[in-house]
């Protein structure tokens, strides 16, 4: 794994990440990997927020992963800041190899440099292999989530 960077995304990138987000049954019905614009306009959002990673990994030139890290500064837990991560994605041919779980204790490191003392995550209820991958990681299923689509 000597061969893997791992980094913030770029212009660049963009194509690369958004075909990695479509390529799976959830993503390929909200993706639009025809229409780069959104994906542009919200990287610059994402990069003027000094709170939002939103990361690659990459491996002899070729983007094979993709994250976000959130900081989320609070009042519960006495003031604590969390990280949650998101939109984890692997390229087809790198699953299995060990690269989610280094990316993801990448994630947890970086919570721990930022000073967060709790790292969070959801995932799709219909994503059961990924539930097995984030409990092997030492997450826990500990709430229930909801979401609201406007």
């Amino acid at each position: 794994m000597g061969d893997l960077e791992i980094r913030p995304a770029t212009a660049d990138d963009i194509p690369a990440i958004v075909a990695l987000l479509a390529d799976d049954p959830l993503g390929a019905q909200r993706e639009s990997p025809d229409d780069l614009a959104p994906y542009m306009a919200a990287l610059d959002r994402l990069s003027r927020d000094a709170n939002q990673r939103l990361m690659v990994a990459e491996r002899q030139g070729r983007v094979v992963g993709t994250l976000q890290l959130t900081l989320v500064p609070g009042l519960s837990r006495k003031g604590a800041t969390r990280s949650i991560i998101e939109a984890v994605r692997i390229h087809a041919d790198e699953r299995g190899s060990g690269l989610g779980t280094q990316f993801v204790e990448w994630a947890v490191d970086e919570s721990r440099r930022q000073g967060c003392q709790l790292v969070q995550l959801t995932s799709d209820a219909s994503r059961t292999d990924a539930h097995r991958f984030y409990e092997r990681l030492g997450f826990e299923a500990s709430h229930v989530g909801f979401k609201r689509v406007l």
